[in-house]
């Protein structure tokens, strides 16, 4: 019976795993031990409360590395069980294991100078270097007790391995019982390695775990590296890259004057008021009247009546655009001032550093910081980014508490999400910086049963969900207006990205990133039209200037209250070049040069005006490269926090 249905290759297979994850468990403690200064974890709970959340990287990466090793351990040949191919699954396990494994011994004494996990971007750092080898083996000689480390566990690994040994000998194979049952657990096993390679998560409403999802239960910024691996580390960036210097040759000082990356505002008093900032799933510009006034669309729909009426009481800037295209890449832009281009910074090996934000601004002059949004816990990473930036406080599905509201897909309804959120602003210590992100304008596309009918939808799903979105922030403000802190309070409401668009002016290529932007404030201090352009990364300087922080800071957007120490741009990411706005032009460039130059009407990148080169487009070429040079460099050199420190 054991040999019909392969029990002992089986056992083996599951055994060899958990030598895996034994070894990883003395990796972790090792590592802890060599840069326990660096890690925060002092007390025998915190090591154990972060390993158990540090099991679902480490699957990931065993999953990984192990993948070919559980394929042929699985596959029902009739010889699997001799000498010959259990040598061969030997190599084949140790091989992977060992040269995946050896990257932890590395950041045993590579920590304490990077301050972050061994990434891919490592190799990019070789590069450059001319002696490797020399290199690797100064490394070896000067910490030769790591390699003897590594060496000694190895072998005892080995050992361990050959504790159990598969007794090889003849059988007669009944096929219907031998490959049934084989193909039965290697289908079992292959789903089971699904959801665990992306982190014990089989549910569409999240995402694979990142580098950046290690924060989600840390106390402190510094013991993720605890909680990741370094295998997982390097699996998660490879080929994903994108982050390295370029070399354009470009003097700091025209930098500085193209970009300003470093800002001072101190022409506002300082004052405290609340702010509020509303980041709407898929918020596309084209779905509110208010910011479609001039776009001469015919038979224009609105599906936003109340942002619509509170439009003419607020600032708005209907000429915005996102600088991602998806919803983590919206939260880096509006809070941080960080776009994503090819790939999300968050996804990047940098995103664990210190990052100066509207956060930490707000943080350091005693405001109450705090996050919500009605998914999962750790939904798209914004847990994890959310505890780099320094929120105070996170507020998700778990802190909701209530899965009659859950939408089945998602998250909590708008509606009951935006009360519950309410509620605690209610409780608040003013004064308070919230950020509120919305879920329910998404696919599937559903809204809650008792308003099916109710919003407009026009043959697309998505405007429905846009109305019921509109109607929850509409009973929001309307709950919100009865409480003391109301009128001493900003409002921002953008979108996080664009989305299915049905007229065919938003499907051009510049404007699929086109955005609503608008602040409100109770006593009219806030009211009008701005035509110019702006950017997801504008929110955050534009924050700053109106409470009136007179200290300087890094950003890379301008104030959307002063046009004179910057120029009105926008840059974003499409397809496999960088798309820059400014003045007459639009600038499509390649990572090296300008390959394109169109005119500011021509979204659809349609008529290319580069023979007609003048001064404004070699003007905006440049400032697309300093733009670039800048970004990557203080991404890759971690500058990207308070320059006063």
């Amino acid at each position: 019976m054991e040999s019909i249905f392969r029990v002992q290759e089986y056992k083996a297979l599951f055994y060899r795993l958990f030598l895996v994850y034994l070894f990883y468990f003395i990796a972790r403690v090792l590592f802890l031990f060599y840069n326990y200064s660096f890690l925060g974890v002092e007390t025998t709970y915190e090591f154990f409360r972060l390993y158990y959340y540090g099991l679902a990287f480490d699957t990931t990466a065993i999953l990984y590395v192990n993948s070919l090793f559980i394929l042929f351990s699985l596959l029902p040949f009739r010889f699997s069980k001799t000498n010959t191919y259990q040598r061969f699954l030997f190599y084949i396990y140790f091989i992977s294991n060992l040269i995946a494994y050896s990257l932890n011994f590395v950041d045993f004494i590579y920590y304490k100078y990077n301050f972050s996990r061994t990434t891919i971007s490592v190799i990019n750092v070789l590069k450059d270097e001319n002696n490797v080898a020399g290199m690797l083996l100064r490394f070896l000689i000067t910490y030769w007790h790591v390699l003897f480390l590594f060496i000694l566990i190895s072998f005892f690994w080995i050992y361990l391995y050959k504790k159990y040994n598969i007794i090889s000998k003849s059988i007669i194979i009944r096929p219907i019982y031998y490959y049934g049952s084989s193909v039965l657990m290697i289908i079992l096993i292959t789903v089971l390695s699904i959801g665990g390679i992306r982190g014990g998560d089989f549910k569409k409403s999240t995402r694979p775990i990142n580098l950046v999802d290690a924060n989600r239960h840390v106390t402190q910024i510094k013991q993720a590296d605890f909680v990741l691996n370094t295998p997982f580390a390097f699996i998660r960036t490879l080929f994903k890259n994108t982050f390295k210097k370029v070399n354009y040759q470009i003097d700091e000082a025209i930098i500085n004057q193209l970009i300003k990356p470093i800002k001072k505002y101190s022409v506002n008093q300082k004052t405290t008021p609340n702010i509020i900032v509303i980041i709407t799933e898929s918020f596309d510009r084209e779905y509110s009247g208010a910011f479609n006034k001039d776009m001469d669309i015919k038979d224009f729909i609105s599906y936003t009546p109340f942002i619509d009426s509170l439009a003419n009481h607020s600032l708005i800037f209907p000429n915005a655009f996102a600088n991602g295209y998806k919803s983590i890449h919206g939260m880096s832009s509006v809070l941080a001032g960080i776009p994503s281009f090819k790939d999300a910074f968050t996804s990047s090996p940098f995103s664990k550093q210190e990052i100066e934000s509207i956060v930490s601004i707000l943080n350091d002059t005693g405001y109450d910081t705090s996050f919500f949004h009605g998914a999962a816990n750790g939904s798209m990473g914004f847990l994890g980014f959310g505890n780099i930036l320094g929120f105070d406080h996170y507020y998700g599905r778990t802190e909701y508490a209530n899965d009659d509201d859950f939408d089945g897909t998602w998250g909590i309804w708008d509606e009951k999400f935006l009360e519950f959120t309410k509620g605690v602003l209610d409780k608040k210590k003013e004064p308070f910086f919230s950020t509120i992100f919305t879920v329910s304008s998404h696919e599937p596309y559903k809204i809650p049963k008792e308003y099916e009918g109710k919003f407009p939808s026009e043959n697309n799903q998505m405007h429905q969900c846009i109305g019921y979105t509109d109607f929850s922030i509409k009973k929001f403000f309307e709950a919100s207006k009865e409480e003391d802190w109301f009128d001493n309070t900003i409002f921002v409401i953008t979108g996080d990205h664009g989305n299915i668009t049905t007229y065919e002016v938003y499907n051009k290529t510049v404007n699929r990133t086109a955005i609503p932007i608008l602040f409100y404030k109770p006593d009219n201090s806030l009211k009008g039209v701005k035509k110019q352009l702006a950017q997801q990364i504008d929110i955050y300087p534009t924050l700053v200037d109106l409470v009136g922080y007179d200290q300087p800071f890094r950003s890379w957007g301008r104030s959307l209250l002063n046009d004179t120490i910057i120029k009105p741009f926008t840059i974003n990411y499409s397809s496999s070049g960088y798309i820059m706005q400014q003045e007459d032009y639009i600038c499509y460039f390649d990572g090296e040069k300008a390959t394109g130059f169109y005119d500011i009407r021509d979204k659809n990148l349609e008529n290319n005006l580069i023979d007609q080169s003048n001064e404004q487009m070699d003007s905006l070429e440049l400032k697309t490269k300093s733009f670039i040079a800048d970004f990557f460099d203080r991404i890759i050199n971690r500058k990207l926090g308070n320059p006063n420190k």
